[in-house]
């Protein structure tokens, strides 16, 4: 007969290193989470001023909110989720 090897124990401590150099941390994690909501909240500052009937100019469109604070949101979103690609975990280096 042939003795086989019990697998769970040479991968348990693959598995281990590899939970340790995940590829973003939990830090990173939330700053994607935040940058996802910012880019939503700025989609939906973006969102209205229709008109009612088609025939009527609807000035609504052209406020602050939508031209400028939204689309500012967005960008910042956009750069959050990029500083949390980017960014290096803090009390490990790579060797």
């Amino acid at each position: 007969m042939v003795k086989r090897v019990n697998a769970n124990v040479r991968t348990s401590g693959a598995k281990e290193q590899n939970k340790d150099n995940m590829a973003i941390s939990a830090k990173g994690l939330r700053l994607l989470l935040v940058g996802l909501v910012v880019i939503v909240s700025g989609f939906i500052l973006m969102a209205g001023g229709k008109s009612d009937s088609p025939d009527v100019f609807n000035w609504e469109m052209f406020n602050f909110t939508r031209m400028v604070a939204a689309p500012v949101l967005i960008i910042a979103g956009i750069v959050i989720e990029i500083v949390a690609i980017m960014r290096r975990p803090s009390g490990k280096r790579s060797e």
